[in-house]
Formats: structure tokens, C-alpha cells, sequence
């Protein structure tokens, strides 16, 4: 016997999507498994669930828990998702997701594609935690949030910064603060203008010690910023 289908509920189940979301999220820097995350957690939250932990979004997505963790916390960083605070009198202090940031970019006609300085501050979390071999800690992440907002150098100079640091053998925040600082004593505000003032200190110390060798780090993933892009 045939099951009747139960139409009602299939009407139920429903859940709606932006178009635009669809359309443009690849143009917005965002991967189909990103896409997917954001999606489960709006699903998530129509069930009244507003703050899923990683394991419950791995479970429905080919993704594992510490990586559905990292990948919310990117999105955080990026700012495609915020973590909201529920103060209220009434109720216990709770935590939830919102996508609130993400509707801004998808319908803010100034952001809708993503610009080459966007790409900048996407991947410095990125290049940064590669280069540490960890997740930074919130403090870090201040620390970058307050290059680019308070001190407004450029996300280029900020990688420029990392860069000269993995060349010097001295990879810390509070070096890599003391380069940006002084190139911005200096006038330095381009990567151009850091290059060249990289390379002249370069070869200003091999001259001076030219019998001292030191042990490379391979800096193989990132290109050779000394000679260009």
C-alpha cells in the first residue's frame, strides 16, 4: 500500500533561503561548506536552538566538530557572524548566533563584492595562524583588529610586518608591533616602501657581518615579498 504523502508537513519543513544568498556568496568570499554552516545555524535557530555547539553542526555536515569550531570562528573574524549576549532581567545570560552581519554584506550594494582590500583582512587571521601553527588567542586577535581599526595600517603592511618577522627569525606579536610602529615613524605606508626600507636593512647587515651565518626558515609559503608580488 502506497504511504499517502502528508502534505502539510512537507509545507512545515520548509525553510527560507535568500536568492541573493545563493547567488552571490562565492562573490562575497564564502566557500559551499561556509555556506552550508551558515545555513545549518538559521535552521538551528527556527528549531530554537540560537547557539549550537560544533559537535551539533558537524553531525549534520560532512565536517568534523574541530573543524565546524574553527570554521565559526573565522566567519566570526571575518565578519560574517556575531556572537550576541542576552542581558535581559527575565532571563539567565545566554549566547546565540547572529547573521546579522551577514545580511549587511549580502544587501549593502557597497559590499556585495568583495574588494581586493576585503581579501586582505579575510586571509591575515589566516596567513597569521599558519605561520603561529595554532589558533591565535583573543588577545591576538585584538591585537590585528587594532592595527586595522585604531592605528588604520594597511592589511597589506600588516602581512608585509609578518613576513619580515619570519625572515628575521623573530616570530612574536610584539615584534612584529615594533616593525609596524616604526615604519609608521618612518612614513612608511606602502608594502613598496617597506620593501625597499626591508631590503636596504637586509643588506646593510650583511655588509657589516658578512661572516656570520644564520639558520633559514622555510618561508616557502609566502611569495618573496623582497622582490615583489
Amino acid at each position: 500500500m502506497t504511504k499517502k504523502i502528508n502534505y502539510q508537513e512537507i509545507i512545515q519543513d520548509q525553510m527560507t533561503v535568500p536568492k541573493k544568498l545563493l547567488t552571490n556568496y562565492h562573490q562575497l568570499g564564502l566557500h559551499e561548506t561556509e555556506l552550508i554552516l551558515l545555513l545549518q545555524l538559521s535552521r538551528f535557530a527556527n528549531e530554537g536552538n540560537h547557539f549550537p555547539t560544533p559537535f551539533e553542526l558537524a553531525q549534520t555536515a560532512s565536517i568534523s566538530e574541530e573543524e565546524a569550531a574553527n570554521m565559526l570562528r573565522k566567519l566570526v573574524q571575518r565578519g560574517f557572524l556575531s556572537i550576541e549576549k542576552n542581558n535581559s532581567d527575565q532571563t539567565p545570560i545566554s549566547e546565540s548566533y547572529s547573521l546579522e552581519p551577514l545580511l549587511e554584506k549580502l544587501y549593502d550594494e557597497e559590499a556585495a563584492v568583495v574588494n581586493h582590500e576585503e581579501e586582505h583582512i579575510g586571509n591575515i587571521f589566516i596567513l597569521f595562524e599558519q605561520e603561529f601553527g595554532r589558533p591565535l588567542s583573543p588577545f591576538e586577535i585584538e591585537t590585528v583588529n587594532s592595527w586595522l581599526d585604531e592605528d588604520e595600517i594597511e592589511p597589506s603592511l600588516i602581512k608585509a610586518g609578518l613576513r619580515e618577522s619570519v625572515l628575521m627569525s623573530k616570530l612574536n606579536f610584539k615584534y612584529i608591533d615594533r616593525i609596524l610602529r616604526e615604519w609608521k615613524k618612518k612614513g612608511i605606508h606602502t608594502v613598496q616602501d617597506a620593501r625597499k626600507a626591508s631590503r636596504q636593512f637586509h643588506q646593510n647587515k650583511t655588509e657589516t657581518n658578512n661572516t656570520e651565518t644564520r639558520p633559514k626558515r622555510d618561508t616557502s609559503f609566502y611569495y618573496n615579498w623582497l622582490e615583489g608580488e
